[in-house]
């Protein structure tokens, strides 16, 4: 039990953000899945579009480091572009 009300308030703004951060994870994880399980490339490829953006915006929060961002791209780019 925190002992100020400072440590209470933090301690409540930490759960809220983690909750945050949780569900955006998730939701990153959910759209690069669909890249990986589209059937074709075209609808691959559709899908990139919306991950891209996705993965620079959870960067720019911090959420997920900038070079990881960058390191999915260039996989789900690279998976994409050897589809056939």
């Amino acid at each position: 039990m925190q002992k100020h009300k400072s440590a209470e308030k933090r301690d409540r703004q930490n759960q809220k953000r983690q909750l945050r951060n949780t569900i955006q994870r998730s939701s990153m994880k959910t759209a690069i899945k669909k890249v990986r399980t589209a059937a074709t490339k075209e609808a691959a490829a559709q899908e990139m579009k919306q991950v891209v953006p996705l993965l620079d915006q959870l960067a720019a929060k911090r959420i997920i480091h900038k070079n990881k961002a960058a390191n999915l791209k260039s996989k789900l780019t690279h998976f994409v572009n050897a589809m056939k």
